[in-house]
């Protein structure tokens, strides 16, 4: 009785390209538009409604931590959470100062890179949930609410998150561009750089246009960069997460000391302790990585060339 129990349990689990394929599915939503005829639709195409939600909650928590601290901040001697927030100011700040010389522009770069930090740090952070506990309580609620059961909690393993985040920061470089060097100057920082320009008329239209290419090149190539250097390591990571939840999953669903699959079981507590350990600083430092392009991307706004 209990080996046919094992084997009905066993025919109905998942494969293992089941398990990561369904892990890997968004909660999307379609909203569509019609206009004056029934043939002209408007579709807005699908977003990703868990990487927005979370980003959102997480944004919100990441500020409402900062407030609080500033909100609780004495001239005395300060608290472990003062001390912490004040440390992560410092450090923003010590490395902003070399990047962004005007003062002016500090005191606004400066403050949005920590919140940069934070908030990027809390959403790596989902990925050392359990795989499993939130997408399975979304199991049984999200149908009965009229949506699929897909749930994915570390947004920043959407690239259309981290292409989000670096496509703002471009806007913010964009804004900075202008505000610095006047619409005038950098118009003509888009045509003059990097190669310079010529006294005769037609190599400095030639030398305009490879020049105003290089430039387009170079916004892209640092948005694109900087978005998809974040997707990528967390994406790897919630990846390595999924593959060891499977090896916790085999040893659940087949487990028979005959088979070998207990020591899955103890394999799953070690590498996931493990992991877990390093992903740690996986976090950490690709919130700090972001931080730091952010500031540099910024800063080089502000140069002229």
């Amino acid at each position: 009785m209990a080996a046919e129990a094992h084997a009905a349990n066993a025919a109905h689990a998942p494969s293992a390209g089941e398990y990561i394929q369904h892990h890997l599915q968004h909660l999307q939503m379609n909203f569509s538009f019609e206009g004056a005829s029934q043939h002209s639709i408007i579709d807005f195409s699908l977003f990703n409604l868990d990487s927005l939600v979370f980003s959102l909650l997480l944004g919100v928590v990441g500020c409402l931590v900062l407030w609080s601290a500033a909100r609780r901040a004495t001239s005395g001697t300060p608290g472990r959470f003062q001390a912490l927030v004040e440390m992560l100011y410092e450090m923003v700040d010590n490395q902003a100062k070399p990047l962004i010389r005007n003062a002016k522009s500090r005191k606004l770069v400066a403050p949005l890179a920590l919140v940069v930090f934070v908030w990027i740090f809390l959403m790596n952070a989902m990925d050392m949930l359990p795989v499993d506990l939130i997408p399975s309580l979304w199991h049984s609620a999200g149908p009965s609410l009229g949506f699929k059961d897909y749930m994915r909690v570390v947004p920043t393993a959407d690239l259309s998150t981290t292409l989000g985040l670096s496509t703002s920061v471009l806007l913010i470089c964009l804004i900075y561009n202008i505000k610095i060097k006047g619409l005038g100057g950098w118009a003509h920082e888009l045509v003059c750089a990097p190669f310079g320009t010529s006294k005769n008329p037609v190599f400095a239209v030639l030398l305009g246009l490879v020049n105003f290419l290089m430039q387009m090149i170079e916004f892209a190539a640092k948005t694109v960069s900087h978005g998809m250097r974040l997707f990528g390591n967390m994406f790897a990571g919630e990846l390595v997460f999924m593959l060891i939840a499977l090896m916790g999953g085999v040893w659940a669903w087949q487990f028979n000391p005959a088979t070998g699959a207990f020591w899955l079981g103890l394999g799953h507590v070690v590498a996931g302790t493990v992991w877990t350990l390093f992903h740690i600083m996986v976090i950490t430092l690709q919130a700090f990585i972001f931080m730091m392009l952010t500031l540099i991307y910024v800063g080089q706004a502000h140069d002229a060339h």
